[in-house]
């Protein structure tokens, strides 16, 4: 989509001026319509969050949430949708599962991906029947409008101690909400939970069972589908209104938990996503590769930013690798003189970055340890501060009205202010664990815990 529409004195009819509208750069301030937001980069242009919350004060309401599962809240209008995944406490029978049918196993995911070092949780346990259910909740009040069993079995293979099994967010475009449980099915369900479609694309061989984690992007008639495994990495491109395989290019990528982005630029519509061994842009009609970058460190999550006429990209686990590159490049630009910048410091693990008024807003790690990069030049603003009441964090932090709302592990949220120097406007907690990104919507902000939804607006 064009950021601008250049239209004559001439042509301003009533007509253009319905596609002008249709075409505007910022989405209804009543929409967070995918994980990372309007604009995949974890701000809102039209959101006015609230700066102080606790447990007792702003809270408008919370809703116990059954499971578990760490993928965000998305929202379009009234209603927010979530995926999440029920233990049943009820064991399979214990067979050889190689001769199974694919329909016989189930969903799993987890939006904040896992720790590479750290083991699978209960590696050799057989995982439970699990429900892995589609939630439609009213974002005023949070009551439940309508609650989908998109499949209920025992998932093939286990998951870090820190992973859910419902971890990829769900995304929508206003007509049709897509849900991907990753090896377990994708589902499209229509916005009043009416069952249109399915799709099952086989199981996916994660490092070490640690699990999957990526989430789904849309645009226009395509689904884009990542499923980077240890053996037989691909990406798909899905017919958005009938599931079918429009397109599947194979990927020479272990796995991965990186989401992509699509964006229009240079006269092509790019499906990117980020790699360890390399990022790729993808033409969203055919699946042919566009061009490729090498200099990414291992288990590559962060989703990719776009910058204007650049693709920011980040690694941060144990080594770091920042890459910005050209939207317009062709082939293989890994050559230094072919990016626009690069940066091997401070990069993110587990969260995706922050792009707030030309700036990038990251952590280092899985920490509190914050940096801000000029995202045209990779210039340094703030060079890893320590955030004073963050530890370990997982979810993406997200901006907008002047601030940085940066969440912790332990459901801690430091509110800074946007500019050039660490200023940290209040310390907030819902009271409970947050792995999962928040989502910004008109004066609220949404915050998925352990176990409840909280949204969090003045009273």
């Amino acid at each position: 989509m064009p950021r601008r529409l250049f239209i004559t004195f001439a042509l301003l009819t009533a007509h253009c001026a319905m596609i002008a509208a249709a075409h505007a750069e910022d989405p209804p301030s009543e929409h967070w319509p995918q994980w990372r937001g309007p604009h995949a980069n974890g701000f809102s242009s039209t959101a006015n969050p609230p700066l102080e919350w606790s447990p007792e004060s702003n809270i408008k309401w919370k809703t116990p949430i059954p499971g578990r599962g760490s993928a965000s809240p998305i929202i379009w209008g009234d209603r927010l949708f979530l995926l999440t995944a029920v233990d049943t406490g009820v064991q399979p029978e214990l067979q050889d599962r190689g001769d199974e049918p694919r329909g016989s196993l189930e969903p799993t995911a987890s939006d904040a991906a896992p720790h590479a070092d750290a083991p699978p949780e209960d590696a050799d346990a057989e995982p439970n029947i699990h429900k892995f259910e589609v939630i439609c909740l009213d974002r005023h009040t949070g009551d439940l409008l309508w609650q989908r069993t998109a499949r209920e079995a025992a998932p093939h293979e286990g998951m870090h101690a820190t992973n859910s099994y419902a971890s990829g967010s769900a995304v929508t475009d206003g007509n049709r909400l897509y849900a991907s449980f990753g090896s377990h099915g994708i589902y499209c369900y229509d916005l009043d939970g009416k069952l249109l479609w399915e799709q099952d694309l086989g199981d996916m061989k994660t490092r070490l069972g640690f699990g999957e984690g990526a989430s789904p992007a849309i645009h226009g008639e395509t689904l884009v589908v990542p499923w980077d495994q240890e053996k037989n990495s691909r990406i798909f491109g899905l017919d958005a209104a009938t599931g079918e395989v429009k397109w599947e290019t194979p990927r020479d990528e272990p796995t991965g938990w990186a989401t992509p982005v699509v964006v229009e630029a240079a006269g092509r519509t790019q499906a990117i996503l980020n790699g360890y061994k390399r990022s790729r842009s993808y033409d969203l009609e055919t699946g042919e590769v566009l061009w490729e970058c090498g200099g990414q460190v291992s288990s590559a999550i962060p989703s990719t930013v776009i910058v204007d006429d650049l693709a920011v990209c980040m690694t941060g686990f144990q080594k770091s690798a920042v890459v910005a590159i050209p939207l317009d490049a062709t082939g293989d630009v890994t050559d230094a003189d072919r990016v626009a910048w690069k940066s091997t410091k401070g990069a993110p693990f587990v969260p995706s970055p922050l792009l707030y008024d030309g700036k990038l807003y990251f952590v280092k790690g899985n920490t509190g340890i914050l940096s801000c990069l000029d995202a045209r030049t990779g210039e340094p603003i703030i060079n890893q501060k320590r955030l004073k009441g963050i530890g370990d964090v997982y979810a993406s932090p997200v901006g907008a009205a002047g601030r940085i709302y940066v969440t912790a592990r332990d459901g801690t949220t430091v509110v800074i202010s946007d500019g050039d120097k660490v200023e940290i406007l209040a310390t907030n907690s819902v009271g409970e664990p947050v792995d999962a990104s928040p989502a910004l919507v008109g004066n609220d902000v949404y915050i998925r815990g352990e176990q409840h939804l909280f949204c969090i607006g003045a009273e």
